[in-house]
């Protein structure tokens, strides 16, 4: 045969086997369950749902105590001395703080167990009860985990706070809880010291060591009458009085967990021990080789379901944990001083976790460095991605082997090392991760995202997208811990008798789903039922469609639909996640008026992206704010629009006719989006109602 015919076909064929190879494995099958009809799955490996992966043992205390005797020499919480702190001032006029940040410090498993127990033996002698609630309002570190831990010893169930949290939604956290300890750092001090006549049963407040934090407990001492220990006393109070442990029981509530309240005042979702620990197990089948050579970097929010459940992963595993922020996570980040390594340089991570708009971050920033660069880097950078992306598309043309290393070696390393050059799996999870980034992280880092979907009423357990599933746009199979089944929603036009996939609302059952909201039975009632069989499920929300292989396909959300003047339905999830996609934006809200035809948008621009294009253009503007009321910078922005709501196919109806640009960013210091980045719809509603009313004027 003709050595050139075999050349082209061979590599065809293989391609076609591996590819069908890859489609045909089941990773969801059906289940046999009870209560309301509908289509459901479990995961392929187990035909019994997951409640702990370990033998004996029941509860997060339980688990933590297990690890610590078990990799007692092993190094377990990392945090970073702070060397100095500056003040930087721009030609504007803005001043910002900057950080001079050390090597990472370690405690290990066998001392952090000794400080655990200090710690709950301390708050026993500081006279806090049993039946009483504990409050955790702080940043992410070491001691938010110890102090959790510390709280389970002696089965204190803990009130879970992000620490962005506004007065009203704090206040009515505590008082509903009637907590009477509050465990927090500085400016969280600061603010319950301003709210102090509003709150009603707290009579302790605890603070973690930070630089300035004196004057703000001087100022406590001063004006309440609390009692306000330093984190250290009462460890120092528990070493020299130890008290026995009063261990919970899987049943127990561990957490009463708030959510940011993208919609009115936040719910505080109860969870259980063997709740978070059905998570925790399942999770632990899913990522690959998971072990005490692993290094976590810990930066998203502990009062978030998501960061809560990887930490007591790592820790089920022996790993470390290494703790950083948002804003000090790269040698690029706001917070980092010139010439100074981030955090993720100096752990390296090996695992990671991030929401969608952290990883949307990393992609443009890499794509604005490339552009920037322009040339031959821009040249070489657009080859190689799209030559792994064809192989990661199954195509035997893409680059393999020898080219695959040429390619990591000459490009993507230097991308790798953004995040420390050793990450080797990472985890998206609190909201859909657009196609575009997830392959862009997937090629870029050389390691792939497991994409998982859960609520916090369900302690994050839901799905995951295995390792070798390098599909996009899914959130995965069921974790073993949990079915997932579809019901119809017929007045939004979803049935499970769907073709070519079964539709419908996204209903949770398992182990992992919560007893309900606190104090809250009509909430609670609305949305969780038990079937015949004892099951608990727990009504979403979400429109899911389940693919052929038993993965999950995230489409649509009740509560976002929205219905226009002529009958049109309009997902507003759905299109801000095709828009969100344009380099121009760094977030985006559309809105739609029932009584008009057509939809807006308020848009917050890419800074980087907009300046960058107005230079091109030889556009004039005194500042960014001037630039986004310029008519060329708004039309230049709608156009992008346009253009990649056409790439999506998305309706004519849904394209937003108007939109109005806004210089300052959402924060959730501001109150626009909560501390995962969602959007809080109806504040930005109240914030920017005459914009929007002159958008339809």
């Amino acid at each position: 045969m003709n050595p050139y015919i075999v050349g082209i076909f061979v590599p065809l064929l293989f391609s076609f086997v591996l590819r069908k190879t890859k489609d045909g494995k089941k990773r969801g099958v059906p289940a046999d369950v009870g209560g309301e009809p509908g289509y459901a799955i479990r995961n392929y490996r187990f035909t019994s749902l997951v409640e702990t992966h370990w033998q004996g043992l029941r509860t997060l205390a339980e688990l933590f105590e297990s690890s610590c005797k078990l990799f007692p020499y092993k190094p377990l919480f990392g945090s970073r001395k702070l060397i100095s702190r500056e003040t930087e001032q721009t030609q504007g006029g803005r001043s910002f703080e900057k950080l001079h940040l050390g090597n990472y410090e370690w405690m290990s498993y066998g001392e952090a167990f000794k400080t655990v127990c200090n710690f709950a033996s301390g708050l026993v002698h500081l006279g806090h009860k049993k039946d009483e609630r504990i409050a955790i309002f702080a940043d992410t570190r070491a001691e938010w985990l110890i102090a959790l831990q510390g709280c389970f010893r002696q089965n204190i169930t803990v009130v879970t706070i992000y620490a962005s949290l506004g007065e009203g939604a704090l206040c009515h956290s505590l008082n509903e809880t009637e907590v009477s300890t509050v465990i927090c750092g500085r400016k969280e001090l600061k603010k319950l010291v301003d709210i102090r006549g509003q709150l009603d049963s707290v009579k302790r407040v605890i603070y973690m060591n930070d630089e300035g934090i004196l004057s703000e407990v001087s100022s406590a001492k001063k004006n309440t009458s609390w009692t306000v220990p330093s984190f250290e006393e009462v460890e120092r109070l528990g070493r020299e009085n130890p008290v026995d442990a009063y261990l919970p029981g899987p049943a127990d509530i561990a957490v009463i967990m708030y959510t940011s309240g993208s919609t009115g005042l936040p719910k505080g979702v109860m969870m259980t021990h063997g709740n978070v620990l059905a998570t925790v197990s399942a999770v632990m089948t899913i990522v690959p080789a998971l072990g005490s050579k692993d290094r976590y970097l810990a930066y998203l929010p502990l009062a978030h379901v998501l960061e809560l459940a990887a930490e007591h992963v790592m820790v089920a595993a022996g790993s470390s944990i290494g703790y950083g922020s948002p804003l000090t996570l790269t040698d690029t980040s706001n917070k980092i001083k010139k010439g100074t390594k981030g955090d993720a340089s100096i752990l390296g991570p090996t695992l990671m976790a991030a929401v969608p708009a952290i990883l949307d971050r990393v992609r443009d920033g890499v794509r604005k460095n490339v552009d920037a660069k322009g040339g031959l880097s821009k040249k070489l950078f657009d080859i190689a991605y799209n030559r792994r992306l064809a192989a990661i598309n199954g195509s035997w043309f893409g680059a393999w082997g020898l080219e695959k290393i040429l390619w990591d070696v000459l490009v993507f390393r230097k991308v790798r090392a953004v995040l420390g050059g050793h990450a080797r799996f990472l985890l998206s999870g609190g909201a859909p991760l657009s196609g575009d980034t997830q392959r862009f992280i997937n090629i870029c880092l050389g390691a792939p995202i497991g994409q998982g979907y859960g609520l916090t009423e369900t302690c994050a357990g839901g799905t995951f997208s295995e390792y070798d599933d390098t599909s996009v746009g899914r959130v995965g199979a069921p974790l073993p811990c949990s079915y997932i089944k579809l019901i119809d929603w017929p007045e939004g036009g979803y049935l499970v008798t769907d073709v070519p996939m079964p539709r419908g609302e996204i209903v949770i059952g398992g182990p992992n789903v919560t007893p309900g909201y606190f104090k809250n039975e009509e909430k609670t009632k609305e949305v969780y039922k038990v079937d015949e069989r004892g099951m608990r499920w727990f009504y979403t929300g979400d429109i899911g469609r389940i693919h052929p292989d038993g993965c999950l396909e995230i489409v649509d959300r009740k509560k976002d639909i929205v219905k226009l003047q002529h009958g049109e339905y309009v997902s507003l999830g759905k299109v801000e996640a095709v828009l969100i996609t344009s380099p121009y934006v760094d977030n985006i809200m559309l809105h739609c008026d029932p009584f008009h035809s057509y939809c807006v948008a308020l848009v917050v621009p890419a800074q980087q992206a907009v300046q960058n294009w107005a230079m091109k253009q030889g556009i004039a503007c005194s500042d960014f704010a001037d630039l986004c009321q310029k008519e060329e910078t708004v039309k230049e922005v709608h156009r992008s629009l346009v253009e990649a709501a056409k790439q999506a196919r998305l309706e004519k109806f849904e394209i937003p006719s108007k939109i109005k640009l806004l210089s300052e960013p959402w924060t959730p210091e501001s109150g626009l989006v909560t501390a995962a980045l969602k959007l809080k719809r109806e504040n930005v509603r109240k914030a920017f109602a005459d914009d929007l009313a002159e958008l339809y004027a």
